[in-house]
Parts: structure tokens; sequence; C-alpha cells
């Protein structure tokens, strides 16, 4: 569903709104499968960014530059000084063109373009990367201090399938104090579709929203981004909430994103992850979680309502999903929390607070929704709250430090140290804030021989 401003031409204007009804009436529209070119004249008329992506610049310095050079950028960086070849640049993606106010996103069109591997002009998409970005390469860009490749070794971290699979191979199995009657061995069943939702900034389009839309996010069958400005190349949309565009009105944000994703994409998905841009996911890891999760249970997210994700318990208040690490609704809990998000007493529909997690939560928790535990079945967690290197080193406080309010939340169930921090089909980490990262980590797992290769 695409609707331009004026830039469109008036037969293309014509079509459109009558694309947009037959969506709205529930014609079935087929997924496409990667088999043939996605970009013909039907396809370009409802959506003319279909197969776009920005043009690469190579470096100057040739085979001379280094994409250690990118990681020197601090993480609020915009990109604006960030050397060519790093693909962060703000000016490589120039002015977003105009939208019109009542324009519905195509949120296929990533994954349509990842399906079929080639952008509408003939390049390879997602754009390939080097294989530097499997080397150590820290933070800033040195050679030591590779934390979080360390964690994806150590831990064993790979990928469950090839980005674009259609099918997850799942271990009914492999979950926390699962029933011995569950199925042992693994099954091929065909992977659920996922929407990935993320919010974010105008700034961040061309740096963090790039390098996801580069790497993982053909892997969700959905993807939008909600921020300051639309995009339609990208796609990111500006929603209109109650209040400002503010950290401390996260909530009311939030309530906007999952009241136009519950309007108009319900039904296209069976569940819905939503997380920040500083958020590195892997979802096709994803997709044989939710799949297997569904097969254990003998369920169907479509009726079934769970509530996904990496559960705190702070005590003392309702447990809840930590927002950091991304949380998951099915299609039955969305539906359920739309019918009830505007209830002022239990859903919180007025607050004006950042603790959009809370918040959800506990309107969940008062329709009798409440988190799912994601444990694989040696209590290793899947859903990530900080970097991998992060939780591979962290440890509690010691006698007499002060207390870790990390500690705290975990402290009904405990948190494991070391390698045995992270599952090996983990599925997403939070604090992954530079863009170079996403492309060093996203390497590691999907393009160094599917492993963190030395």
């Amino acid at each position: 569903m695409f609707h331009l401003s004026t830039t469109t031409s008036q037969s293309e204007e014509g079509r459109m709104p009558a694309i947009r009804n037959n969506l709205l009436n529930d014609v079935p529209v087929r997924p496409y499968d990667g088999s043939t070119n996605p970009y013909t004249s039907t396809a370009l008329a409802q959506n003319p960014y279909l197969g776009w992506q920005p043009t690469l610049v190579s470096s100057p310095l040739g085979s001379s530059f280094s994409w250690r050079q990118c990681f020197k950028a601090t993480p609020k960086s915009d990109g604006t000084e960030q050397p060519a070849g790093c693909r962060e640049n703000p000016n490589e993606l120039g002015d977003a063109p105009k939208v019109e106010k009542d324009w519905i996103p195509d949120v296929t069109m990533v994954r349509t373009m990842a399906m079929y591997g080639k952008d509408k002009d003939g390049n390879p998409f997602p754009p390939p990367l080097s294989r530097e970005l499997c080397e150590n390469i820290g933070v800033t860009g040195g050679k030591n201090g590779d934390s979080n490749k360390e964690c994806l070794n150590q831990a064993m971290i790979h990928r469950t399938g090839p980005l674009t699979s259609e099918t997850v191979s799942i271990t009914p199995s492999n979950h926390y104090e699962a029933p011995s009657s569950v199925q042992k061995g693994t099954i091929d069943v065909p992977a659920p579709k996922i929407m990935c939702l993320v919010y974010t900034m105008a700034d961040a389009h061309a740096n963090r929203i790039r390098a996801m839309r580069d790497t993982w996010a053909g892997g969700c069958n959905g993807f939008l981004a909600f921020s300051t400005e639309s995009d339609p190349r990208l796609p990111t949309i500006s929603l209109e909430h109650d209040g400002p565009e503010a950290y401390d009105n996260m909530w009311q944000k939030i309530r906007s994103i999952w009241r136009f994703v519950g309007t108009n994409y319900l039904e296209e998905f069976d569940w819905f992850f939503i997380g920040g841009d500083d958020l590195f996911v892997m979802p096709h890891n994803l997709k044989t979680y939710l799949a297997s999760l569904v097969y254990k249970d003998g369920t169907d997210p479509k009726t079934k309502e769970y509530f996904v994700g990496r559960r705190f318990n702070p005590g003392g208040r309702d447990p809840f999903n930590s927002g950091g690490a991304g949380y998951t609704l099915s299609q039955a809990t969305l539906r359920k929390f739309l019918a009830n998000m505007d209830d002022a007493r239990h859903c919180s529909a007025n607050a004006r607070t950042s603790m959009e997690d809370v918040m959800i939560a506990r309107c969940l928790n008062h329709l009798g929704i409440h988190y799912t535990d994601t444990r694989d079945a040696n209590g290793r967690e899947r859903f990530h709250p900080f970097a991998p290197g992060t939780h591979l080193h962290w440890a509690p406080p010691g006698p007499g430090e002060e207390e870790d309010w990390y500690e705290e939340y975990n402290r009904e169930w405990g948190v494991l140290q070391g390698k045995d921090c992270c599952a090996p089909d983990s599925v997403s980490f939070h604090y992954v804030k530079k863009a170079s990262m996403v492309r060093h980590m996203h390497a590691l797992i999907d393009s160094c021989d599917g492993t963190a290769a030395d």
C-alpha cells in the first residue's frame, strides 16, 4: 500500500486508492517467493521505491580504506563526519521524498528485495560486507578488546538458518523446564510471519536504520521504523501521538505505533516484534524460537495470547519484558491490547512516561496475558538487554559494593555467567549503537562462514 504526494503522476493517483482499498478489504496478497523479478511495472506503480537502495560511495583511499575508521565515531554521531565507505553519511540518502498524510507504507519491501537478492538496478542486496568485518574489532576500531566477538564465539551463537529461509528447524524440547512429553529431536516447519518495528529519530536514518536495512531487516517479513520523519525508501513513518516527541513520553509514542500497526497490518503477520534503533536482531532465530514455542504448546499465535521477550521482575511491581531487549506480541495479544488500550485505569492510556515496557506489561497482566519464560533447556537467555560483551563479562557486585539493578530484576531466576549468559540461538542484543558494529556483528553471524570466525 503506497501513496505519494505531489511527485506522483495523475495516472498513478487514479490507481493507488483502489490498491489501498483492495488490501484493506482483505483481498489475499501472495507472498513473494524470490523466484521471479519483483520489479514489475505494476509493482513499481504501487511502490516506486521498491528495489531502491543508496548508491555505495567508495572511499577515495581505495584499497587502503579500512572499516576500522568507521568505528571511531561516537554512538550519537549522525554520520555527517564519517568517511566515505562507511555507508553512514546522510548526504548519501539525500532528502526524503514527501508522502501524503494518510500514507500506508509497504512494509514488505525490504523482505522482497532480500528474497530476490538484488535491487532494481541489479546490484546485490543486501549489499555485501567486507571480510575485514570478520576480524577482531573493538568498539573504537582497535584490534583488541572485541568482547562482542568473544561472546559470540564462546557462547557459540549462530544463525538457525539463512536470513530469507521460509522454513525453520525447531527443537520443541529446547525450552526451560519443557514437559518430558514434548517431542524430542528436530523438525522442519514453515516459518511464522513476523513484522519488525523499530522506534527511532530522523538523525538515525542514514546510519543505524540504514545499517539495519542493509543487514538483518530482510529477515523480517515486514519491517517499518517509526520516526520523526517519514521516508518511503527505508521505510520510516512519522506518527502523531499525544504529548511531545521526548524520551519521557515514550509510552505515548509506543501506543501510537501499536494502534497504527494493529489498524493496518494485524491480519498480515503472526507476530509483532518491537524495539529501539540500538538493537541487533537475528530474525531467523526469532522465527525458529516462536515456531518451536507454539509447536510445544500446540497453539496458534492468531488465537493464543503470547508476550515474549526478556522478563524482568523488579519486586513489588508487575513483572515485565525488557523494552531494551525487544519484545514480541502474538497476533492474538495485539488484537486484545487494541481493544483495551484506551482503558485509562488499567492500561495507563493517559500516562506520560519513558517506561513503555512497564506500561504495556501492566495492561497485559490485567488482561490475563503474562510473560513467557524464553530460556532454553539449559537456562540460557535468548533476548538480551545489553551488548554481547557486557553479558559475557557481567558479574554480580561483591561484598560492600553497590547493589546492581540487573541482579535485583533477575533475582527470582538468577543470571548465568560467562559463556552460559546467552543461548546459542539468541535472538536480540541491546546497546549496539554504532552502525559499524551492526555490520560487524551481522558479518560475524551471517557472512563469516556462518559463525563468529577468528
